[in-house]
């Protein structure tokens, strides 16, 4: 039996910032605190997506577009991006991390071995490793959930829906309707094209501003998409070597 997509797609434009998708996230997956840290810029206490926040909710304070002079804050929840070409994927040494059946992308904890690979392959900055341990943790689309018919824990909390889960294709399509609903100048949808530079994101966004605005990239690209040529040419390479050092002891036999 084939079993579709599935994935995220986060809409921006009707998130409050009530951070109920970052309880629920650690409440069902058991990540551990991060602590009450305020950043001193805004409402924000996270900061980033990291080994204990596998959830992020974005505050974003800005001049208001329409040149009122007033103020609107941005909001946005964070995620694993669950790339379909995952770079996390094509370096990790111990098969820690792998693609589910939903075509998710997940971290098998209890063979990973610290490595950090993935942490520096990743364009988004999203796995991290943990302190205590060294092994590195981030969104599993909550596997255990979706495998018995429910809905991740955060798109569950989420009181707007801002969250949204379901086949990505679907998604795609009411991502779409959205935006052309908004009719906004400033909206776009981030990474839901199957031909940017991570072949499409398992989690996408609508966005009512750039996309750096949120600290996201403008154009992610798959770290590892060259590694075939790379090897091809290495390969050829250590081939003409190998043939130049015979001909030349071949030359100095009498």
């Amino acid at each position: 039996m084939t079993v579709e997509r599935m994935g995220f797609f986060t809409d921006t434009s009707v998130c409050i910032g009530c951070k109920a998708c970052e309880v629920a996230c650690k409440e069902w997956n058991a990540v551990p605190a991060d602590g009450l840290d305020l950043l001193g810029q805004s409402f924000d206490n996270t900061g980033q997506l990291d080994a204990n926040s596998w959830r992020h909710v974005a505050f974003i304070e800005q001049p208001a577009p329409d040149d009122s002079g007033d103020m609107r804050w941005l909001m946005m929840s964070d995620v694993c991006k669950h790339c379909t070409h995952a770079a996390c994927l094509d370096v990790c040494p111990t098969g820690s991390l792998m693609r589910t059946e939903f075509d998710t992308v997940i971290v098998q904890a209890d063979i990973c071995n610290g490595c950090g690979y993935c942490v520096t392959a990743c364009p988004y900055g999203v796995i991290d490793r943990r302190e205590d341990d060294g092994r590195a943790w981030k969104c599993t689309l909550c596997y255990d959930r979706i495998g018995d018919g429910l809905q991740p824990a955060c798109a569950t909390a989420c009181p707007t829906e801002s969250i949204q889960y379901g086949p990505l294709d679907e998604l795609r399509e009411r991502a779409q309707a959205r935006l052309e609903q908004l009719d906004l100048p400033e909206a776009r949808l981030y990474g839901h094209d199957p031909d940017d530079g991570v072949g499409g994101q398992g989690a996408f966004f609508l966005l009512l501003d750039e996309p750096e605005v949120y600290g996201l990239p403008p154009a992610p690209v798959a770290t590892t998409r060259n590694l075939p040529d790379m090897w091809k040419r290495a390969g050829f390479a250590a081939l003409t070597m190998a043939a130049a050092a015979a001909v030349a002891f071949l030359g100095r036999r009498p």
